[in-house]
């Protein structure tokens, strides 16, 4: 069987198929990607001015899924878009585009022959909670099958899962700890066990809007001058910005200058790790907490603890530090350095190292500041639990995200009882059926021997 979720991001739109055996809905493990298509062009929150172009966007990939999915199987296999960060923030400063363009989106989607089962905003919860469940349910954290067919609790502790989209960043791991802020404690019962897990998303803390909050703060320290340095910027790069592309979002609305909006300025990149860290900080506060501790922003957060998988940008951003600087990235100094040797690399060096990121290469400086600051000094990793960061991308062939953790919640194929018995029966047969062959054939290899020993005997 097959099922389908398009993941509508701030920045672009993936389309995931997944499949899994027909008789084994209800297992685990069993559940992987078939196929994924990207979708060309940005997200579907910036089509609010032409919302029909939402669901036009789409078509490429949805005629990829028609040849994908075998056609007789078109008709059972569901359909959903989910969209996060991109599409709240849209809600928030237009609903009526909102909702036009998910209404868009929607008849697109109803117009193929596959069971279309809804597009809808998730909550930032929903979008932290469904990774941290895909992640788990990947690496077979919840329940196993053993060799046997028999069901595995395993003893295993659970991963906390840390996402960093384009508009938004989630944390979520079980706790055993208090959590203080009931909007930030979820209970799932998953094969028949609870977990209780903390989780919080941080709305405009995502890749895109962290850089144009960057870029609001460095015009407001420079008074809105023509001319604006960039410390974050590598030596060598500058860009002329028109003000409305910095604040044309709810993250950056509240510092919008008394200008008109097609004023441009021009950033020049100054490469100055010192100064770079000093303004990417202040995008977080850290000074009010109402809680016994908080993460940043008065937001409460337990102490981290076990194993954690980063992914989305966490995992591009050190793999960028990695491959193309050749750093390790072990420890939060690790990060801290590598972050200061991005920031100090001339705009034609980095060109020189990867030339096929050009449209990505001037962040990078910023983006590896922001996500040393955000991983020690907001969620408080240090030297002892910061190893325990997994930067991956994937889980085997299957991408982590909460599609898929998404549509396991949607089609109930994680019950919340613990598997019965009996669908291991078929595979106690098998164990009988190979107990009785051994048997047979040693009992047959002893007589045989017996046999010639006693004819060698005979002969002597």
């Amino acid at each position: 069987q097959y099922g389908i979720v398009l993941d509508a991001g701030s920045s672009h739109t993936a389309m995931f198929i997944y499949k899994w055996p027909a008789d084994k809905e209800n297992d685990t493990g069993v559940v992987s990607e078939h196929s994924m298509c990207d979708v060309e062009g940005p997200g579907i929150s910036s089509y609010s001015s032409n919302p029909l172009a939402a669901g036009t966007s789409l078509l490429q990939c949805l005629n990829q899924a028609l040849r994908d999915v075998p056609k007789e199987k078109h008709a059972g296999t569901p359909l959903y878009l989910g969209a996060t960060a991109g599409m709240r923030l849209l809600n928030i400063a237009n609903l009526p585009a909102s909702d036009a363009v998910l209404e868009a989106v929607a008849a697109t989607l109803k117009s193929y022959p596959f069971n279309f089962r809804g597009a809808k905003i998730l909550s930032g919860e929903e979008e932290g909670v469904f990774g941290w469940v895909t992640a788990n349910y990947l690496l077979e954290n919840f329940i196993k099958r053993g060799w046997l067919g028999e069901w595995i609790q395993p003893q295993k502790k659970t991963l906390g899962a840390m996402d960093f989209g384009g508009a938004s960043t989630q944390i979520t791991f079980e706790t055993r700890d208090t959590i203080e802020d009931p909007r930030n404690e979820v209970m799932l019962k998953l094969y028949g066990q609870e977990y209780k897990v903390y989780t919080h998303s941080f709305l405009c803390y995502g890749r895109d809007q962290v850089l144009k909050r960057l870029l609001s703060k460095l015009l407001q320290a420079e008074n809105y001058r023509a001319t604006i340095p960039h410390p974050c910027w590598p030596m060598g790069y500058n860009k002329k910005l028109l003000l409305s592309s910095i604040y044309d979002s709810p993250c950056t609305e509240k510092e919008r200058p008394h200008l008109a909006l097609n004023t441009t300025v021009t950033m020049v990149g100054t490469g100055n790790a010192s100064l770079c860290t000093l303004h990417v900080s202040k995008l977080f506060n850290f000074t009010t907490c109402s809680f016994s501790r908080c993460s940043f922003d008065g937001i409460f957060q337990p102490e981290v603890s076990g194993n954690f998988i980063a992914f989305s940008a966490f995992f591009y951003t050190v793999d960028f530090i990695q491959t193309v600087m050749g750093r390790p990235v072990r420890l939060p100094s690790d990060l801290k350095d590598a972050a200061k040797t991005i920031c100090a690399t001339s705009w034609s060096e980095l060109l020189q190292k990867a030339p096929k990121l050009e449209k990505r290469l001037p962040d990078y400086c910023a983006v590896s500041t922001f996500v040393y600051l955000l991983t020690t000094k907001g969620y408080n990793f240090n030297n002892h639990s910061f190893p325990n960061i997994a930067f991956q991308k994937k889980a085997g062939e299957t991408s982590i995200g909460w599609a898929l953790g998404y549509m396991l919640n949607l089609t109930n194929m994680i019950p919340a009882e613990k598997p019965s018995s009996h669908k291991s029966m078929l595979y106690n047969y098998w164990v009988i059926l190979i107990l009785l062959f051994v048997v047979t054939t040693l009992t047959s290899l002893v007589t045989a021997i017996c046999l010639f020993r006693h004819s060698k005997s005979s002969v002597i």
